[in-house]
């Protein structure tokens, strides 16, 4: 197979070493003579691989002891709905960051349970830039803050936590084992999989427990953290294979040397591409530098109608999934943790390649 590199902002590409041990896995997990699709969740085999897997999240992490960590499905909207409902906890109003497109769509569903105050807005510069956390407006009556680190769609991530006496949230999809954070200033963190853990299918919540355990009346069981923290993230048929998968990105991350190793890797990468952007009068980056994210890298052509002619060379050169969201526009680098320098140095010197021939 010919050597591609996959720039998708999720489904993400997966680690090489462990796509391959997934496929000499695939027809039989361990000595179960059955695929790990095909086991039960609730038999020894299984079992066994979602403790370790548990066991190697908290070691990545350093998860506290008070925190449970459950291994849900619906992805990072489901929490949208979740984290009103679980964590209002007979409160009326909850604080919300809206700092781009996902914000906003958790800003919108949390309307749907409580008033929502903006502490921070940054619709007005289209989410390039983040206000000073000096001058955000925190309604001390919020039952919770909710923020998102690092937007996907305009590649804008924050530099720092927010700061609060309330339970801080945060949906962490595209930047959970990214780099080291601590976890303990945290209320819940919440993260699908399709970025930095593994296939999608799987979302990944890390709950302190005094938040679990009163939810808004009449909802659904499947809506409350409690149901799946009193059963080991197992009151119905989980999401067998992704959970699997992302055990072994665990593994993976720990050979690697854990997240101090991998902080390394990705802040080398987003360097070097970010060079590349500014050291050229061809490409050009509309975020703020101080919020730039690691993790996503929008960039855009000094000429929009070369747009369709970059993706297609691109393509052609073996870098996938360049275009930008249809909200943005250009172009749109992913750079999770699965990508190498090698695919992000190959990427640079495409670019350096078209901007001589086109620029």
């Amino acid at each position: 197979m010919t050597q591609v590199y996959n720039f998708s902002a999720g489904p993400s590409m997966l680690p090489s070493l462990v796509l391959k041990q997934i496929q000499q896995e695939l027809l039989e997990y361990g000595n179960s003579k059955a695929s790990v699709m095909e086991i039960s969740h609730r038999g020894a085999d299984f079992l066994e691989l979602a403790h370790k897997s548990e066991r190697d999240l908290r070691d990545l992490l350093s998860i506290p002891d008070n925190y449970k960590v459950l291994f849900l499905q619906g992805g990072a909207s489901a929490q949208f709905s979740m984290v009103p409902i679980n964590l209002l906890r007979g409160k009326s109003k909850a604080s919300y960051a809206n700092t781009g497109q996902w914000s906003v769509k958790a800003i919108a569903e949390a309307k749907r349970y409580c008033e929502v105050s903006l502490c921070t807005d940054s619709s007005a510069n289209n989410f390039t830039d983040i206000q000073d956390f000096d001058d955000w407006n925190i309604d001390p009556d919020a039952a919770y803050l909710h923020y998102t680190p690092n937007e996907t769609i305009v590649g804008l991530e924050f530099d720092y936590i927010p700061d609060v006496e309330m339970p801080l949230v945060a949906d962490m999809s595209s930047t959970i084992l990214s780099r080291e954070i601590d976890v303990s200033k945290y209320g819940v963190i919440y993260a699908g999989a399709q970025k930095n853990i593994g296939p999608s299918g799987l979302t990944i919540i890390i709950v302190r427990e005094d938040l679990i355990g009163e939810v808004i009346s009449g909802q659904p069981k499947l809506f409350d953290y409690s149901t799946y923290s009193n059963n080991e993230s197992m009151f119905n048929t989980p999401a067998t294979f992704p959970w699997y998968a992302a055990g072994r990105v665990f593994e993976w991350l720990k050979d690697l040397g854990g997240l101090s190793a991998i902080q390394k890797i990705n802040h080398t990468k987003a360097q070097t591409l970010y060079q590349a952007i500014d050291n050229s009068n061809f490409y050009s980056n509309p975020v703020s530098i101080k919020y730039r994210s690691w993790m996503n890298v929008p960039f855009l052509l000094a000429d929009d109608s070369l747009n369709n002619l970059f993706l297609e060379r691109s393509k052609e050169a073996g870098l996938l999934a360049l275009k930008g969201h249809k909200s943005v526009g250009g172009m749109r680098a992913s750079i999770y943790n699965a990508m190498p320098q090698e695919g992000v140095d190959a990427l640079v010197n495409f670019m350096h390649d078209f901007e001589r021939d086109f620029g």
